[in-house]
């Protein structure tokens, strides 16, 4: 069974909530920056990347191995996730070793996984 769609159709305006909303609205640079990080998340490609990383450290070859691609398309989407800051690598002899750049991204993939199943429960 669907979510029933709420409609408000008031015509009282809570000034001093809409002012107090106003308030705390970011700037739209900030804005933008987050939604260019949902967009490197957009992908269902990036995401599985970032579920590999999220519990292990892999070379292009073995993320290539795991998703069943080239090792050329992984490089792509390692690149598109690096250069949002997403994850990070490090070099170890010809190889390079890719990880999460940080908790924060750790922190955004469980709370969206949680969310996900929290609503799939709910239905």
């Amino acid at each position: 069974m669907g979510k029933k769609e709420v409609i408000c159709d008031c015509d009282i305006i809570h000034l001093e909530l809409v002012n107090k909303a106003k308030k705390s609205i970011l700037e739209e640079d900030k804005l933008l920056l987050i939604a260019d990080f949902y967009k490197a998340l957009s992908d269902s490609t990036r995401i599985k990347i970032v579920n590999l990383l999220s519990t292990n450290e892999l070379c292009v070859c073995d993320i290539a191995v795991i998703l069943n691609m080239t090792k050329s398309a992984v490089s792509h989407q390692l690149k598109n996730l690096r250069e949002m800051n997403l994850i990070k690598s490090r070099k170890q002899g010809k190889e390079v070793w890719y990880s999460l750049a940080d908790d924060h991204v750790l922190e955004v993939f469980k709370v969206s996984l949680e969310h996900i199943l929290e609503d799939k429960n709910n239905d």
